[in-house]
């Protein structure tokens, strides 16, 4: 273990200089063509069969040593936000509004970095599955690499993720079993009535009206519906209706965030939701057409997965730096597809630094901190021989 440690600390500054490349090419999601280039040119030179296309920009890098039949996945996303930087580092990105808000530069980067250890070493038996996801952030790009055939041409014994994340401590682990975070759906409620003149309100229905309606009964939902005990969000963050202050709008368009960490309670949010928006409506003589643009489920650890996980990072790291005790969010992360499809698979958090100032990810002033490429490089590396052990 401490082997692995001291082999990777003397690429910090070369694997630094990859993710601050990557950094400053950011790409939106299915857009990866520089970042998935990269990866599959790296992967290819280490010795690793390339397969590409998967959701358009994905890539698979396997490894196979040995005669064993185990095989691990591990999973990294390549893509990033819509937003504009704000912060005044020298690898800033290149392109204003498309930032690595979230770290996908740097998670894109740890597994590379161990990608060269385990190609290098060799030192397990059996097969190695890299995944490189695009489109993270749209909450659906793993679902298209299983639908064009991820799990069909690269079956997995488990599979692992990490994500970096602010306000823990800087180079810990933190995991906890089943639900971890929560499942998100976006869903758009368009209101029509009947638009008209400002000053002859009597002679309309004004959709306005009616959406600020439905954004106050909504609020119900989390208050009157869900038992105490379960997690849920409903966010409207968008309400859109006209643009002059004398006319009546004839249509209104909301669109919802809507979390959740129990299935059943995630079903019972969107029925509620669809009854109010109808209700409501047809209390002014308007109606409604309610469209979910997309979802991702709960994501739920597997206790095997997660144990097996602990084990190698308290091994690494020691106990003092691995917590299991770790409170569910309700931000959302697409690899709970792969998870519902792969139960026997865990997501684990590294702290990305607990300062004050810190800011969250999807803050234009995030800022990724090189010093955890290493430690969750090092992950990587000993989990994956462990798992595939000679």
């Amino acid at each position: 273990m401490n082997r692995i440690l001291d082999v990777l600390t003397k690429n910090k500054d070369k694997y630094t200089e990859i993710r601050r490349k990557i950094h400053q090419n950011p790409e939106l999601g299915f857009e990866e063509q520089d970042t998935s280039n990269l990866v599959a040119k790296l992967l290819a030179e280490w010795g690793y069969e390339v397969h590409r296309g998967l959701a358009k920009t994905g890539v698979v890098g396997t490894l196979k040593v040995g005669s064993s039949d185990k095989v691990i996945g591990l999973r990294a996303d390549m893509d990033v936000l819509p937003i504009l930087e704000k912060n005044d580092k020298p690898w800033i990105s290149k392109i204003p509004y498309k930032f690595h808000g979230c770290g996908h530069d740097g998670h894109t980067t740890m597994l590379l970095c161990a990608a060269e250890y385990l190609a290098k070493t060799k030192n397990f038996d059996g097969t190695l599955h890299l995944i490189f996801q695009p489109a993270e952030e749209t909450l659906y790009g793993g679902k298209h690499m299983m639908d064009d055939g991820l799990f069909d041409l690269f079956p997995c014994d488990v599979i692992y993720a990490i994500h970096n994340m602010p306000s823990l401590k800087k180079g810990e682990f933190y995991i906890t079993k089943g639900a971890m975070m929560a499942s998100s759906d976006t869903v758009h409620i368009e209101v029509t009535g009947l638009g008209g003149h400002g000053a002859m309100p009597e002679r309309t229905i004004d959709a306005a009206v009616v959406a600020c309606h439905i954004v106050v009964a909504l609020q119900t939902i989390v208050s009157r519906n869900v038992a105490p005990q379960e997690a849920a969000v409903i966010t409207v963050g968008s309400i859109q209706s006209g643009d002059v202050p004398n006319v009546i709008n004839e249509k209104a368009l909301l669109k919802l965030s809507v979390r959740s960490l129990h299935p059943d309670t995630r079903s019972l949010l969107l029925k509620r939701i669809t009854e109010i928006a109808e209700g409501q409506a047809k209390s002014f003589d308007a109606s409604v057409k309610i469209d979910h643009i997309n979802g991702s489920p709960v994501l739920v650890n597997g206790d095997q997965a997660v144990d097996f996980g602990v084990k190698i990072a308290t091994e690494l790291f020691g106990a003092e730096k691995v917590h299991t005790d770790l409170s569910p969010v309700m931000g959302s992360e697409d690899f709970a597809f792969m998870l519902e499809a792969h139960p026997n698979g865990a997501y684990f958090f590294v702290g990305n630094g607990d300062q004050p100032g810190n800011c969250m990810v999807h803050n234009p002033g995030y800022i990724f901190d090189d010093d955890i490429i290493i430690p969750a490089a090092a992950f990587w590396c000993a989990i994956t021989q462990e798992y595939l052990k000679k």
